[in-house]
């Protein structure tokens, strides 16, 4: 693998935005996490797939990152590319349909705004949710029985070396945090079918959904959101608590007294730290319920 070789020739021939060393607590909602070797923003497709040839000639590893919100990054940080998907991916086009078609770089937030201004409704769900689109689309955000997936029309992504493809919503496998989407494509956009309402009616929805998170979620400090799926017909977070593990602090980590499935970063956590937390609520909740608690973060730069 050369990093420097890709270095040298991304920053000569894509037209993109190239960094060594960037830290990826920058990048992440938890703030931790320790640098990547590469960090690259291509600004369109074309950027996006002249990274991919580079980085495959070279050996070098890559992992997309969206906003970031429902990820771990190692201490150690990543030995490889990370790739931000750049101006081109977070346009955001409402038809006269009720079709919204968004790049996977758009932010949730401004989606479900947009969505919402031109009296669309079916993203309420959403409301509060940090993120992009790719990723909520990858990880079928929402909630147990309701979710992004539902409302999805269509998916193009691309696959490095092959190419573009388009999925139409219904092509797709959706389950409570989880599509059938390769692994191995790349989300670019997508569209989502929505229904006319009422303005007025969709932003009072949204006002009190998002006073629910408040209520009942840590928005205050720096966290990745659940970190484990809620089991089959069990609740994460309170088997957690019943362990009586909500407020146990470890390093800078803590888990969260006000939502036992959230570990907040309330001063200076490493990514150690958290993880430390993740196995002391995993193997509580596995000795005294026998449920094998599944993360739902993602973890980035970690040895296997």
């Amino acid at each position: 693998m050369s990093v420097f070789n890709a270095y040298m020739e991304l920053s000569g021939k894509v037209d993109a935005e190239v960094i060594r060393g960037e830290k990826l607590s920058h990048r992440t909602t938890y703030r931790i996490g320790g640098p990547a070797d590469l960090f690259v923003i291509p600004r369109n497709y074309q950027a996006l797939t002249r990274t991919f040839e580079i980085l495959g000639r070279e050996g070098v590893p890559w992992a997309v990152l969206g906003r970031g919100s429902n990820v771990l990054v190692s201490d150690a940080g990543y030995r490889g590319c990370v790739i931000k998907l750049g101006r081109e991916f977070t346009r955001i086009d409402v038809g006269e349909d009720g079709l919204v078609t968004a790049g996977a770089g758009a932010l949730l937030t401004r989606l479900v705004a947009q969505a919402q201004q031109a009296g669309l409704s079916g993203l309420e769900m959403l409301t509060g949710v940090p993120g992009t689109v790719g990723g909520a689309v990858s990880m079928n955000a929402g909630m147990r029985y309701e979710w992004i997936g539902a409302r999805v029309s269509s998916v193009v992504t691309v696959k490095p070396r092959e190419g573009m493809r388009r999925y139409q919503g219904t092509d797709i496998e959706w389950d409570y945090r989880w599509c059938s989407l390769p692994a191995d494509e790349v989300i670019l956009e997508a569209a989502f079918a929505l229904t006319p309402a009422d303005r007025q009616a969709i932003a009072t929805e949204m006002e009190s959904r998002l006073a629910r998170r408040r209520l009942r979620q840590p928005m205050g400090l720096p966290s990745c959101g659940s970190v484990f799926r809620n089991p089959p017909k069990a609740s994460a977070g309170r088997l957690v608590e019943e362990c009586g593990l909500a407020g146990l602090t470890v390093g800078g980590a803590q888990i969260s007294d006000k939502h036992a499935n959230f570990i907040v970063n309330r001063s200076g956590a490493s990514a150690q730290d958290v993880v430390t937390c993740m196995r002391r609520m995993h193997d509580e909740v596995k000795a005294a319920y026998d449920i094998d608690l599944t993360p739902e973060v993602k973890l980035l730069g970690f040895e296997e």
